[in-house]
């Protein structure tokens, strides 16, 4: 492993650990306004029904105010939505969703932390959300996706214990089909790279993207110092790289185009980007100065999604930035993270 690329992991970890503290952080928090009563300014009189809101397009999100309900899972119309939330029972530390299915990846704290993915459905809009499958997770949840038809579901974690990691860490991802196959760990999938097949011990994947024919998706790939969007068969079995210098991929809505983070030189701070699938150009959005480790979501097919945490709080914000190179972030969802558009 190189020094700039234990250097990119080290500050992976590092960040993860924060959140975690935040996280703890923020539970404290939790308490001190159930005894004052004291609400966030995203919630206050403003709150709606599920049943409401998911009427037409809407954000599924998870709550990171200040209060009671801090990492519960909300809703919010596409169309306001800075506007009233439904926030739900459901509590996660990554949640991603398409039109009857929600993916929440959580902590079961105790003695000894375990970790959990579980996959929930509904039939009708308004309905309440019921447990329909879930999977054991070996490791500190990272990123989930769901397929369009919402039938896969893929989770990303941290582990810890991998002998050839200098920092003593390394990513486990897995793809499930909800109440059924389970593909299990994608190292294990056949890789090539630069069209050559090959078995490196030290190869991560994560942040998965699936296309809408039920087999394909975009992954992360990274070893030998070096980053890779690969493109993923599960009939095959298989991982394919496509491009260099790519992390945690994003299909968009039309599927012609991937949004990602990019690296910096040190692999210690990103910057959203996109490439176009057909013809390998980037663009680098470079109105963004902030450094974004998330895995992007698209608002539409001109638009890019992505949490961001304040600076000295437990608190972060959905951020929206156009594709073109002058474009300016703005905040889309206050108090928010992990933003999934149903349309």
């Amino acid at each position: 492993m190189t020094t700039s690329w234990a250097r990119q992991r080290t500050a992976v970890f590092g960040a993860i650990v924060v959140l975690v503290t935040a996280g703890v952080t923020a539970h404290a928090l939790s308490a001190i306004a159930e005894n004052d009563r004291r609400t966030s300014t995203a919630t206050a009189a403003t709150t709606t029904t599920l049943a409401q809101v998911e009427k037409g397009p809407r954000i599924v999100f998870r709550h990171t105010g200040r209060d009671a309900d801090y990492g519960h899972v909300g809703v919010v119309a596409l169309a306001d939505p800075d506007g009233p939330r439904a926030l739900t029972d459901l509590s996660c530390d990554r949640v991603y969703a398409q039109a009857r299915s929600v993916s929440c990846l959580m902590t079961e704290r105790g003695v000894v932390s375990s970790y959990r993915a579980t996959d929930l459905a509904t039939s009708t809009p308004g309905e309440a959300w019921r447990e329909v499958d879930g999977a054991d997770l070996p490791g500190l949840p990272s990123r989930t996706r769901l397929s369009p038809d919402g039938r896969l579901v893929s989770s990303t974690v941290f582990v810890n214990g991998d002998s050839y990691m200098v920092s003593g860490f390394s990513t486990r991802t897995a793809i499930r089909r909800i109440g059924g196959t389970s593909y299990g760990d994608l190292e294990k999938f056949t890789l090539v790279v630069d069209g050559r097949r090959v078995t490196p011990v030290d190869r991560n994947i994560w942040g998965i993207t699936f296309t809408d024919d039920g087999r394909t998706f975009y992954a992360t790939v990274a070893t030998g110092g070096r980053t890779y969007l690969a493109r993923g068969d599960l009939t095959e079995r298989s991982l394919t790289t496509v491009a260099d210098h790519v992390e945690c991929p994003s299909l968009s809505p039309d599927g012609t185009r991937i949004a990602f983070k990019e690296a910096d030189e040190g692999g210690t701070r990103w910057t959203p980007a996109v490439l176009d699938l057909a013809t390998g150009r980037r663009t680098v959005l470079a109105g963004e100065a902030r450094s974004i480790d998330d895995q992007i979501e698209w608002l539409d097919d001109d638009t890019v999604l992505y949490g961001l945490a304040r600076e000295g709080e437990p608190v972060s914000d959905v951020w929206a930035l156009d594709t073109s190179t002058t474009a300016t972030p703005r905040v889309l969802v206050p108090e928010a993270s992990s933003p999934a558009v149903l349309r």
